[in-house]
Parts: structure tokens; sequence; C-alpha cells
């Protein structure tokens, strides 16, 4: 067996773990650092709309030698308006510039064809009216919210509430994110851009369920054992899926990885800039948010129960009293996930990575 996978059965059976739902607090000042950058970034740069979204027009020209910055300069001019230029792979190039109509087109055109040196017939120019690019803003709107409603019975109804609020959370955090680093890049937001955002959301909500899935198989007769408190339960649940979840992540972000960086970075493929962006973002903040967000609000908002309440009370009072006593208490391997509360055995779940149990002095002497 690797390395990792037997990391990952050492986790599943508790034997080794990180206090993930412990140091939330840490996690919970991440989030909120990154979120405001983001949220700042959106309100001073703002977003840059794609001409699908505001109107304008594509030029796209024959084959030709003249560069992508001649180009660009040739646009601006003849135009007034910022443009974005792109080398195709045919050594043809596509202009864009957004804010124009029908009349002003036609003058771009031209100017462009003699600027450029080449026949004005051989430029093809595509025109979008504005109108459509809010139809489409306007359907993804409705698609996010019936999406966001759709997900918060779904959740109540297979868990319960508090989930489905830690998981709505756990969603706008990942959009959050994703749209101000968009901001920030200066990226075009394009239909592509839409797809990539509705996309990441039904990963994230994967990655969360599985989560979640572990929580709620840990949590049956949580209230009759004096082990663990509910922190530390959800703690144990989420360290045996974590390996899971980081396999999950790897296996999707390299694909996107290649598309943004190699197809948008190194061949200059800027459509597909437009949804690896979103992707990639999306799909690392969904894993962040699965593990250190939605599990530790989950468990924040459980503790807030008068049973909860009265379970920790009952955890710490009896490890006061072994802690007393001088006794070390040990939760047996082959022990189901909670016994009766009359079985001696303890085990905080936020143990760290590489620390293994000890057996006391006297469960050896029994053993021999």
């Amino acid at each position: 067996m690797s390395k990792l996978g037997t990391l990952g059965a050492r986790l599943y059976r508790g034997e080794v773990g990180y206090d993930f739902v412990g140091k939330r607090k840490i996690w919970y000042g991440i989030s909120i650092l990154i979120t405001i950058t983001a949220i700042v970034g959106l309100a001073v740069r703002g977003l840059t709309m794609g001409i699908e979204f505001e109107g304008g027009a594509v030029f796209t020209t024959p084959k030709t030698t003249v560069s992508a910055s001649q180009a660009e300069s040739a646009a601006k001019s003849a135009s007034g308006h910022d443009a974005i230029v792109q080398k195709l792979g045919n050594d043809t190039l596509r202009i864009t510039i957004g804010g124009v109509d029908t009349a002003k087109a036609d003058q771009i055109k031209a100017e462009l064809a003699k600027d450029l040196k080449l026949p004005a017939k051989d430029i093809n120019a595509d025109l979008v009216g504005p109108s459509w690019g809010e139809t489409i803003a306007n359907k993804a709107w409705t698609g996010l919210i019936v999406f966001m409603i759709l997900v918060v019975i779904y959740l109540a109804i297979a868990f319960e509430w508090r989930m489905a609020l830690a998981a709505l959370v756990a969603l706008i955090h990942d959009l959050t994110i994703t749209v101000g680093i968009y901001a920030l890049v200066g990226f075009e937001v394009t239909p592509g851009t839409v797809i990539g955002l509705l996309t990441i959301l039904g990963y994230s909500l994967y990655d969360t369920v599985v989560v979640f899935d572990g929580l709620k198989e840990g949590q049956k007769g949580i209230t009759k054992q004096t082990r663990l408190t509910y922190s530390e339960m959800a703690n144990k649940s989420l360290n045996g899926t974590l390996v899971r979840s980081i396999n999950t992540t790897v296996v999707a972000l390299l694909p996107v990885a290649g598309l943004l960086f190699i197809g948008g970075g190194v061949l200059g493929a800027g459509m597909l800039n437009d949804i690896s962006l979103s992707l990639f973002v999306g799909l690392a903040a969904g894993a962040y948010s699965s593990i250190f967000i939605a599990t530790p609000l989950v468990a924040d908002l459980k503790e807030t129960m008068p049973e909860m309440k009265a379970l920790k009370k009952r955890v710490l009072a009896k490890r006061a009293a072994a802690a007393a006593k001088g006794e070390t208490e040990e939760e047996p391997q082959d022990a189901a996930p909670f016994d009766d509360e009359g079985e001696d055995d303890a085990q905080t779940a936020g143990a760290v990575v590489g620390q293994r149990r000890q057996p006391s002095r006297n469960n050896r002497g029994k053993r021999r």
C-alpha cells in the first residue's frame, strides 16, 4: 500500500488526525480576510464584461502578418475604445471592441482595413447587441437562485437544516472568492465564465456532501456515550474523508490547470481563460470550504443544542475525574463508533498527525 493510502487508512481508523474543527477560528479568520480582499477588488476594479453582456463588435481578419499589438493600436485609434486582440492559430486576428453600434462598426471596419492594409471585404464583422447579454445575465441569475434553493431543500431533507445552512455559506464563500479574483486579474466575463461558475457550484456541493455523509454516520448514538463531544466527533469524521477529498480535488485540478496555464498562458488561447480560471479558482475554493468552513460551521451550530451542551459537560467531567485519578483512558481499536456510557473509554478526535495512542499502564497489565 502507498504511503498516502496508509495515511488514509490510519486517518479513517482514527489513529492519527489533525484538529481542523478545534482550530476553526483560524480558518474563519483566513476566509474572512480572503473574502474581504475579493470584495474590495470587486468594488474597486469591477468586472471586465465581455461584449456578450455590454454589446459591441467582433472583427475577424484574414491571414495576416500584422502583430496583435499593431492591430490593437489600430483598433483603439479607429474606435476610440479599448480593444482586445487575439492571434488565432491560422494567423488571423480576432479584434473585440465593446460599446459600438452598427454605424460605428462600419466606420471602424473601413479604418482597420486601411491601417492594417487588408481588403475591407475580407474583414468579417459580427455585432452583438446589449439586450442579448442582458438576457443571458438574467437567465444565469435565475439558474443560480434556483440552484441554491434546491440545494438547501435537498440537504435539509437528506441531512438537516444546520448542514444545509453550512453548505449554503460555503457555496457563497466559493462564489465570492472566484468573482473577486476575476475582478483582480481582469479577465473578461463571458458566457463561458458563467458556465464555469455554475460548474464549480456542483463540484463544491459534491465535496461538501461527501464530508457531511461521514458526519451523519458518525453522529449516530453520540448522546449515548461520554468519549467524544460533537466537535471532536465531527473532526474525526472529517479526518476519515480527508484523503478522499484531497485525491478528488487534485484529479479535478490537473486538467483545469492544463487549460489555464498551458492553453491560455503558453499557447495564447485566450478564450480558454474564460472558463478555466473560474474552474481552477472555484475547485480550489470548494475543496477548502468543504474542509475548513462547512464542517466547523456545522459543529458550531450543533454545539448550541441543549443535548450537545449536556454531552460536552459529561465528557469533560469524565475526563476531569479520570485525570484526578491519574488514569489514562484508551479507545479500543475494535470498538463500535460509540459504546455505552458505562464503558471506560475516552479519546479526543483532534490528535496531531503522527501522534499514536499510548495504552495506559493498567491496560498493559491487563493484556499481560
